[in-house]
């Protein structure tokens, strides 16, 4: 745990920030789970210059940690050391053009996708359909509804650990399912996609069956982190956990979805520890019902309060 001797030195240490610092900050929050821990410094830059700038003075010794919308995170109970850096408000600006949309990093899936609708731009429609915002997006290649991060991205902005700012294309960051391959310690900051001149009503048709099949078959009420495991080669990783017998599962506020058993669920009470917990658990019951190791699609980040539990 991090005491607040240490809270105290590390941000009065820190450089100079046109944005907002905050000490021992609550996460828990900020995430769609509304569990865990909080930041031994939280740290909101101004704009993409203020966080290259913080970051090229931040001491290499500080570990740095980059969250977004936390739609898709566990933040663990026991917190997370040094800075953590929340892209908000300087980073959310969505800019239509003739052949796509520019969109900060922290601008929601979402809303990207109504302001290509509202500019009768198509190709763009099923990121209405996934949870979180652009950065994340970009990281993990997210993808939904017949469409991912990888086929609409012409580049990408970022910063990088060493504060320095760059731009890549695409083909750089080698995207693969539920991945890119970003720098080690880089921040994206702002995107383009590429789009085309579409019909609205048929935009507009489109993004309403995406709302109408997410609203059907996944929690979207409930306090939940989306897909918990990725899909194994070939399989649905919804399927082996209800051939485990998991739906409905508990351990503590925690519950296995009983409407999308990949998905995870905080019932009101749950902790990091009681989710991750439960997570590690299907695992095991998956593994000794099919003999398939689920792997992790939510991120798991910080410190745990007890001693973590790991599937072998």
């Amino acid at each position: 745990m991090m005491t607040a001797a240490r809270v105290l030195g590390l941000s009065e240490a820190l450089p100079p920030l046109r944005g907002r610092l905050q000490a021992h900050a609550p996460l828990a929050p900020f995430t769609w789970f509304r569990a865990g821990g909080v930041a031994e410094v939280l740290v909101r830059p101004a704009d993409a210059d203020d966080l290259a700038d913080f970051l090229r003075a931040l001491p290499n010794e500080v570990p740095v940690q980059a969250i977004g919308a936390c739609s898709n995170l566990i933040v663990r109970d026991g917190g997370l050391p040094g800075v953590t850096i929340r892209l908000a408000r300087g980073f959310s600006t969505i800019t239509p053009e003739a052949d796509g949309i520019i969109a900060g990093a922290a601008a929601l899936d979402v809303t990207v996708a109504e302001h290509a609708a509202a500019a009768g731009l198509t190709g763009l429609e099923f990121l209405s359909g996934i949870p979180g915002s652009i950065g994340g997006a970009v990281a993990m290649n997210a993808g939904a509804y017949g469409g991912d991060l990888a086929t609409v991205l012409d580049w990408v902005e970022i910063v990088t650990r060493t504060g320095e700012q760059r731009r890549l294309g695409a083909a750089q960051l080698a995207f693969a399912y539920r991945h890119a391959a970003l720098p080690a310690g880089a921040i994206v900051t702002r995107v383009h996609l590429h789009a085309l001149q579409g019909a609205p009503a048929l935009i507009a048709a489109r993004m309403a069956e995406i709302k109408t099949k997410r609203e059907a078959s996944q929690p979207v009420r409930a306090r939940t982190g989306g897909s918990t495991f990725r899909n194994p080669d070939g399989m649905k990783a919804w399927e082996l956990i209800d051939i485990a017998g998991c739906r409905g599962l508990t351990r503590g506020g925690a519950m296995v979805s009983e409407k999308h058993c990949n998905f995870l669920i905080n019932t009101g009470t749950a902790t990091a520890a009681d989710i991750e917990g439960l997570g590690e658990e299907v695992r095991r019951r998956v593994l000794a019902a099919t003999g398939v190791v689920l792997e992790w699609e939510i991120r798991r980040i910080g410190m745990p309060a007890g001693k973590p539990e790991i599937v072998p």
